[in-house]
């Protein structure tokens, strides 16, 4: 079923459209080749209209579940508001005994969401922020572990990350903006941007932020396989694209005309501020990152540069780090990114902790046809490094693969007990963090996607070497 206002920018396009698919609908789908006649899809594609049954199952599945999760969205933004308030008034009081010592003394702290002193769920896992005490700005692998704090901090609120920033990271603060999710009528992506400056080396860190645990919004744009295919380009995934600002009816035109009073769009509000900050200073470069669904963005925000042709911005981009990155387009894709970072010298590294299953999806099969490029930076449980073209078992789920994964599960939990006496107490792993560990067992890999291997892995694996052969 084609959609004229998808004709405008891209030569092909498979949308998915939850809102309209019904229960009986969806049944059929799995009994039915022809997925053109669906409601919920929009298909115009060479060979799209007639699906496999794997491909069927694929969008069956990524309907269901982003109608499941938006069922469940309200009471699950209210359980995760409800963690993060017990658990901040935890910290807070400075334990639970603390919390009755202090409710019956009159003392008690209630935390407000909106502080400085407020962290998320993500934040409890790993409420690490220092890193000027631990790295000097002259060691190689300064920038990309810098680039990783920056991915972690975004989950926080806007007060938060300003006071880390300026007096935690002695560092200028930009800017912190919620932006418009066009397709889904709301602000749905944070993007931080901040400023280094060191001697004769200034440096703007634009840091998208990543996929939140209670986030059903963030959530349906991960599980959306819905695609584009930009003509010259390749195929790019939907919902990531819509993240970044993708408008109905226009795509990515290159200059925008909008109303102020709306959220902005998260490619041109970053766009125009590095505009504006490199024009006026020919010694700034910048660098791109970001953690899960972050990361995706990261890597699809040169993308569009590339298609504008801003030679300003290509010309100042230093590098593109992204950790837990899920794939975000298929082989012509990768083929084109390759082609442009190579030839404007662009240095792109894609961290993978390990099990972690979020850069193993989507699929890299015939049906889904996602592909990942560009240096893979692997780390294994120790936090050794592999330089690899694609992480092993790069599609997840694999019988093969459960008991070493289970095992290796079972193995980080006991180094919860043992890291901060390896390598000093900037690694200690707190009580929340270690129950997350245990999901591993159940799941392994999702408690390997958190920031804090990520963080470990930058801080003790050796990158040094493989940037200083850089």
């Amino acid at each position: 079923m084609a959609s004229s206002c998808n004709k405008g920018f891209a030569d092909s396009y498979m949308i998915l459209n939850p809102e309209h698919a019904h229960s009986i609908e969806i049944i059929r789908l799995l009994f039915s080749r022809n997925i053109g006649h669906r409601k919920f899809v929009e298909s115009h594609a060479e060979g799209s209209v007639e699906g496999s049954f794997r491909s069927r199952w694929l969008i069956f599945v990524s309907i269901v579940l982003q109608k499941l999760i938006l069922f469940v969205a309200k009471p699950l933004a209210m359980l995760g508001s409800f963690i993060e308030m017990f658990i901040n008034l935890i910290a807070l009081n400075g334990g639970i005994t603390m919390i009755i010592l202090n409710f019956l003394t009159g003392h008690l702290v209630i935390p407000d969401p909106k502080s400085a002193k407020y962290l998320s769920c993500i934040g409890n896992l790993d409420p690490r922020v220092k890193i000027v005490d631990i790295l000097q700005r002259e060691d190689n692998k300064y920038y990309v572990s810098l680039a990783m704090m920056a991915s972690k901090a975004c989950y926080e609120n806007a007060a938060f990350l300003k006071n880390t920033i300026t007096h935690d990271w002695k560092m200028e603060y930009v800017a912190f903006f919620d932006c418009q999710n066009e397709y889904q009528g709301k602000a749905t992506t944070q993007v931080l941007i901040l400023l280094d400056r060191y001697k004769d080396r200034d440096t703007y860190v634009v840091a998208f932020r990543g996929t939140e645990p209670f986030d059903a919004d963030a959530w349906c744009t991960d599980l959306d396989i819905s695609w584009y295919g930009i003509p010259g380009v390749g195929r790019m995934h939907g919902g990531f694209m819509k993240a970044l600002g993708l408008q109905k009816n226009l795509g990515w035109p290159k200059e925008i005309q909008r109303d102020e009073k709306l959220p902005p769009l998260a490619y041109y509000v970053v766009r125009d501020i590095l505009r504006k900050g490199l024009s006026e200073n020919p010694n700034a470069k910048f660098i791109l990152t970001g953690h899960s669904l972050g990361g995706a963005l990261a890597i699809l925000f040169p993308t569009i540069m590339f298609l504008h042709d801003e030679k300003l911005l290509i010309e100042r981009l230093e590098g593109i780090y992204t950790f837990g990155q899920p794939r975000v387009g298929d082989d012509r894709y990768a083929q084109f990114m390759r082609h442009k970072m190579k030839e404007n010298r662009v240095r792109y590294c894609r961290f993978v902790y390990c099990n972690d299953i979020v850069p193993r999806l989507p699929y890299d099969d015939k049906d889904m046809l996602f592909k990942h490029f560009g240096v893979c930076l692997f780390f294994n449980r120790r936090y050794e490094l592999k330089v690899v073209e694609e992480e092993p078992n790069k599609n997840y789920f694999s019988l093969w693969c459960v008991i070493p994964m289970v095992l290796n599960a079972i193995l980080e939990i006991l180094r919860s007990f043992t890291i901060a006496y390896q390598n000093g107490p900037h690694y200690r792993e707190g009580w929340f963090l270690f129950f997350f560990r245990m999901v591993g067992l159940l799941i392994p890999g999702l408690p390997a996607h958190g920031p804090q291997d990520y963080i470990n892995s930058t801080l003790l694996g050796s990158i040094e070497r493989h940037f200083k052969e850089d």
